[in-house]
């Protein structure tokens, strides 16, 4: 295990090699330099020290100890203890948490952990903190019952850096011994109002939410009661750790997302607590105050006003950088969603901050919130100043689309957008989505803006004329070019830049869009068409096929002897828009060529409507009714229908034979209904089943099937079935069923629909989709309730269960909420399946009769994770079954 090797330099230049400690190194070597050092009757600390480095350093690089070296090392270290050296006593500290002893070798330190733990000398208060912490790493579920009675002691203790030690030690150990750290909480409240220290305050507070974190109630009730009461003086950090549950609890209480919120009692107060916050002392609770408030749902632009004038207050020069910077990205929040609410007098002198982000988030700010169009042109042209010294590339993007945006709502001033857009697009560098982003932007100011299209291409015409390595913008340029630059007043000015691209570039591609630019010139602009067909026989003799076969077709087109019906259809054919789908022009030109016919295409043949999408849209079964599937003789047994899936589709739209299922839900048994239908007019299907097989899943056992006798042509399908029993005592059975489509095909006469003689058929088999049953195929959406919370207290808490679970990471929390509701298959009430666009939390309520028709209520509350962007749902479950709040869970889970 090598080390770095390192060079270094002499005074007179020369170099010289030298080695790091860790040059090769070797395990063994290594433990030996421990056993002989660390058993030695004089101890040498400095010695001790380099081999405790070390053996970190080889356990830092993978290197792993058996069990009889972990052992060796741990009864050498002990020797350790006796040494008087604080900075020797930290690295066996640091060195014991790394080796991480299992549970028969744990017992080798944990007496001089312990002592180390209950030593009383008033020096000593660092040796107890770092021993308390390493006891906690190593523990296990026994030695932590041990051990409890002295780290509940030292939560309470009178030094706040033991005391703090505790307790992050209590959130370590409450992820594996939760039980234990919850007898605790009398201690951690008594420790949340200690006013002696910041840390013991703020720990305690995060501990206690820990302990009661899966209780909403209590966490209500203790974010209540620490914010109702001002008899302690807590710290800055512990107040804004409080902030953020209060804000939480706000949100969970209300659920609803309207500033009806405010109207309860319990919410009142927290927005009142976080409001009374932007009058603290501590600048950082102030802006954690500030910064929840803006999140919280509901808020109006009279609510906000207060907590913009906070923000405000930072935007001065003597705050902080990182403050001014934090509280300017507050406000460019708050400009998306509450605009009309901003004052914007003291951002203005921010646009002039050194700090280039602080100064861009304050110019996209004002950009977003400016109604006079005189000061947006005053702000493009500063904030034009300083473009290219800003790094990050996203930083970028939101600036072009501000300026975008400002351009659409002042038109008037398209001519310095124009200008700060296209400077920004020749400028040198530049990943390509900004690049596009830019482009894209001109574009569209092109087509929105009337008067900015000539400036805007003779802009794109000048930008082309660069080196610009992104082929891909450049043809989009010339693609622009071709369809407006004929329609403007002076087309010619345009055709020079566009020639430059046919000779000056050495990219096929461009040379080709800009030859097919070049006819568009000339077909639509007539006094063009000599100058244009002489740039083009200029093309035939060029090195790529591509361009040469173009500039062939497009000389032939505009400079043949053809009459004046056949050129303006050639040019409508060549130039104009083509109105039928690219699909069917296919299909007719391969069904030309195969035909081997000496007349010439005719396009106006082509059908103008989507044939796979009409084909796909008659092959739409229909299903059977509820009614005919328990009249069905073989299935009338089965008992009161429970619920019927929506359609779903077996097979792709291209094929012959269309095949969806629907999924009949009873009791005991599950009937597939497959609707097939035949779409070729020559085969008549005969004897059509579906074989089923239940090959996942639970134990299913078939009671039954039903195929179709005769499956003419046409557009009414005909309904296969195959019945399933559920396992015995098992209500949700799911699993997933392979099915394999079986028929007798017979040849048939198009015309007269009959059976074509001495056809005994062809048997034949197609392999259809698998079919998947879900738990959510047992939940029935129940009515939108529209008092939910009534009919939440009205199901009563008997049979409730809360969990908490971690969402992996999608787009938006929309796309969470959205895959929870389909999940479950319940009926969201009182419109919470709505997400507000900027809302980092959301509650949704949900209403449902589970199989065995038992009523179910679900309540979502979403939140995302600030520190991993992962979203964080509890669920919580009333029903009048205990088994069914249990199911529910387990779909949660599964999904």
């Amino acid at each position: 295990m090598a080390a770095q090797h390192l060079v270094k330099k002499d005074e007179d230049g020369d170099y010289e090699e030298c080695h790091s400690l860790f040059w090769r190194i070797e395990k063994g070597a290594v433990l030996q330099e421990a056993r002989v050092f660390f058993n030695d009757a004089r101890l040498d600390s400095r010695r001790c020290y380099h081999v405790i480095t070390k053996l970190l350093y080889l356990l830092n690089q993978g290197e792993t100890f058996t069990k009889i070296e972990t052992t060796e090392v741990l009864f050498a270290m002990t020797k350790l203890f006796q040494s008087t050296d604080k900075g020797l006593r930290r690295m066996v500290y640091l060195m014991i948490k790394e080796l991480l002893p299992c549970a028969d070798e744990v017992f080798i330190v944990t007496s001089s952990l312990m002592k180390d733990m209950n030593s009383k000398t008033s020096d000593d208060m660092y040796r107890r903190a770092n021993a308390i912490r390493v006891l906690c790493r190593i523990a296990d579920g026994t030695l932590v019952t041990q051990i409890e009675r002295y780290l509940k002691q030292a939560i309470v203790d009178n030094n706040p850096v033991v005391a703090s030690a505790a307790l992050v030690s209590g959130i370590h150990l409450f992820k594996t011994n939760p039980e234990t750290v919850k007898r605790w909480t009398k201690e951690v409240q008594q420790a949340a109002q200690y006013s002696g220290a910041s840390l013991v305050q703020f720990h305690a507070l995060a501990l206690l939410h820990r302990i009661r974190q899966h209780d909403a109630l209590a966490i209500s009730k203790m974010v209540t009661s620490l914010t109702s009461g001002n008899t302690v003086d807590r710290s800055p950090m512990a107040e804004c750790l409080l902030i953020r549950y209060a804000s939480q609890v706000f949100r969970d209480s209300a659920g609803t997302g309207s500033s009806r919120q405010l109207e309860s009692d319990s919410c009142r107060s927290f927005y009142d607590y976080l409001e009374s916050c932007l009058q603290h002392k501590a600048e950082m609770v102030m802006f954690e105050a500030a910064r929840a408030i803006t999140e919280l749902p509901g808020m109006t632009d009279l609510l906000m006003a207060q907590v913009i004038s906070a923000l405000q207050l930072f935007l001065s020069s003597s705050k902080p950088p990182v403050l001014k910077f934090a509280a300017i990205r507050t406000l460019n929040k708050v400009a998306m969603t509450h605009p009309m609410a901003m004052i914007c007098n003291s951002m203005e002198s921010m646009v002039s901050d050194q700090n280039r982000s602080t100064a861009t988030s304050a110019i996209t700010t004002l950009l977003k919130t400016t109604n006079d169009p005189a000061t947006a042109d005053c702000l493009v042209k500063r904030i034009t100043n300083f473009m290219s010294e800003i790094a990050d590339d996203e930083l970028k993007l939101v600036v072009v689309e501000a300026i975008r945006s400002l351009c659409m709502k002042f038109p008037g001033n398209y001519r310095a957008v124009l200008e700060f857009l296209s400077k920004n697009l020749r400028e040198k560098g530049g990943v390509f989505e900004y690049k596009k982003a830019i482009l894209d932007s001109i574009v569209s100011l092109i087509r929105e803006i009337p008067e900015a299209k000539e400036t805007g291409l003779l802009q794109l015409c000048e930008f082309t004329d660069e080196n610009f390595k992104f082929t891909y913008l450049t043809t989009q340029i010339l693609h622009l070019l071709g369809i407006e630059g004929p329609r403007t007043s002076d087309a010619s000015r345009y055709i020079r830049y566009i020639n430059n691209r046919v000779h000056l570039d050495a990219n096929a591609s461009v040379r080709a869009s800009a030859v097919s630019t070049l006819a568009k010139f000339g077909a639509m602009v007539d006094s063009l068409k000599p100058q244009v067909l002489i740039l083009l026989r200029r093309c035939l003799f060029d090195s790529d096929d591509e361009v040469r076969d173009r500039a062939i077709l497009y000389v032939n087109t505009l400079g043949g002897d053809h009459d004046s019906i056949l050129v303006e259809n050639m040019k409508g054919f060549l130039f104009g828009s083509l109105d039928v789908p690219l699909v069917n022009l296919e299909k007719s030109l391969r069904t030309y060529l195969a035909s081997a016919s000496e007349e010439p295409f005719d396009i106006t043949s082509v059908p103008k409507e989507n044939e796979t999408e009409k084909k796909a849209q008659s092959k739409k079964p229909t299903t059977c009714t509820t009614v005919s599937v328990s009249s069905i003789p073989e299935f009338s047994n089965f008992g009161n229908l429970f619920k019927s899936s929506e359609p779903g589709e077996l097979t792709e739209a291209e094929i012959e034979y269309a095949v969806s299922v629907v999924k009949h839900i009873f009791d005991r048994h599950i009937v597939f209904e497959y609707n097939c239908s035949n779409t070729i007019p020559e085969h008549l299907l005969e004897k059509v089943v579906v074989a089923v097989d239940a090959y996942e899943g639970e134990d299913f056992t078939q009671a039954g099937y039903k195929p179709i006798k005769s499956l003419p042509y046409g557009d009414t399908p005909g309904q296969a079935f195959s019945a399933f029993e559920k396992p015995k005592g098992v209500l949700a059975a799911v699993g997933k069923f392979s099915n394999m489509l079986r028929f007798r095909v017979k040849e048939v006469d198009p015309t007269t629909g009959e059976v074509v003689e001495d056809t005994n058929g062809v048997e034949n088999e197609y392999q259809l989709d698998d079919i998947e049953v879900v738990p959510a195929d047992y939940m029935l959406k129940g009515e939108e309730i529209l008092d939910f919370r009534h009919a939440w207290k009205t199901m009563g808490p008997d049979f409730e269960l809360v969990e908490e679970y971690r969402v992996d990471q999608r787009e938006s929390l929309g796309e969470v909420v959205a895959a929870a509701i389909n999940l479950l298959g319940m009926q969201p009430c009182e419109g919470t399946e709505v997400v507000a666009g900027n809302s980092r939390s959301h509650m949704v309520l949900l209403s449902g009769v589970y199989i065995g028709n038992v009523d179910v209520l679900v309540r979502l509350s979403f939140g995302v994770d600030s520190s991993s962007k992962e979203v964080v749902m509890k669920v919580a479950v009333r029903s009048k079954d205990g088994s069914v709040s249990c199911a529910i869970h387990d779909m949660v889970e599964s999904g």
